[in-house]
């Protein structure tokens, strides 16, 4: 087969498992699910923020801390679902519930989507994946040899500091987000900039209001940082450690089948992961609704061995291990450099 007529097939294979996909029913629309789980969320929400108005000042509010942790992931992933059109099938009724559980969770949806539909563009792509782009971290050796003073520090024990890292994500989702709508980088920047003040002010008024100023500190400390660690930790096994690119010219099945990593689990952790554990299946069809994603997988799965593609599918610690051995090996030959010039 000549050059050309594999890169015609190739080209075609997308195609082929489109409308298998298709004809399966896998890219309807599921309004029952969205309904159920948008109410279920929003329920656990007020009861969340009910129990915290009745416990009052005290330490038990650390569990509160923890459960509303959960419930802003949980939110959050039906803000990622609708910036994806998975919920409904145009932009606008998706756009409204994404705005809605950002101001929720206190980030902006609309600066959150945009780096995210770049990142599934070009995943795992080192100079065209934002999510590869991360000054505390290196991915690739490059990234690395690039680091300098206190970066280069991390960079080397980058594998340690990993998880400590993720209880600054929650942070950094706020921070960043109100900083590209103060500065305008942002569509729909009054509407965010009203839910995103509304947010913080209510968030620390009704904290600082119940509780004793320590108390008050610990419990956003708490808050922030277990929202942080569970949100990497639902996104960080799903490409980390996986190939990386740089400039190839693959075609789209290729390109999001070899990044990506999917994890292994049932209905539990479909719940938990917020259905990004079928992340081969999502970056194939980014608006297949999150319960269709583990119907599509054995398709995806049984299409890919017929071709000879690999099909990457592990537990959730053996994906943390992987992630951990992937960054702990990227700092490798900055440690071994500092090693030799001591020596």
């Amino acid at each position: 087969m000549t050059e050309q007529a594999e890169a015609s097939t190739r080209s075609g294979d997308y195609a082929a498992l489109l409308n298998e996909v298709r004809n399966a029913g896998l890219l309807r629309r599921r309004y029952r699910y969205y309904a159920w789980r948008v109410a279920a969320n929003l329920m656990a929400f007020a009861g969340a923020w009910v129990a915290f108005a009745f416990l009052g000042d005290s330490w038990w509010q650390l569990g509160i801390a923890a459960l509303l942790a959960v419930v802003f992931a949980q939110l959050a992933f039906i803000g990622h679902d609708a910036g994806h059109k998975q919920i409904f099938r145009t932009r606008k009724p998706n756009d409204l519930v994404g705005t809605a559980h950002g101001g929720l969770v206190g980030m902006s949806y609309r600066w959150w989507v945009g780096g995210h539909n770049r990142h599934h563009a070009n995943p795992n792509h080192e100079e065209l994946d934002p999510d590869l782009d991360i000054p505390a971290l290196a991915f690739t050796s490059t990234q690395a040899r690039l680091k300098q003073g206190f970066l280069r520090w991390m960079a080397k024990h980058q594998a340690v500091l990993f998880f400590p890292l993720l209880t600054l994500e929650g942070l950094n989702l706020h921070i960043n987000g109100m900083k590209a709508v103060w500065q305008g980088k942002t569509k729909g920047r009054k509407i965010e900039g009203a839910l995103l003040t509304a947010h913080v002010v209510g968030y620390l008024t009704a904290v600082f209001l119940v509780l004793s100023p320590g108390i008050a500190v610990l419990f956003v400390v708490v808050h922030q940082a277990l929202w942080g660690v569970y949100m990497g930790c639902s996104f960080a096994p799903n490409h980390k450690g996986m190939p990386t690119m740089k400039g190839q010219s693959v075609d789209f099945l290729r390109k999001q089948v070899l990044t990506s990593r999917n994890v292994r689990g049932g209905r539990f952790t479909d719940f938990l992961l917020g259905g990004l554990n079928y992340q081969i299946e999502h970056h194939l069809f980014p608006n297949m609704p999150r319960p269709n994603l583990r119907l599509a997988q054995p398709i995806v799965r049984r299409f890919c061995a017929e071709r000879g593609i690999p099909y990457s599918q592990t537990s959730l610690l053996r994906s943390y291990r992987y992630v951990l051995q992937h960054l702990h090996e990227t700092g490798a030959p900055l440690r071994a450099a500092d090693r030799a010039r001591a020596a």
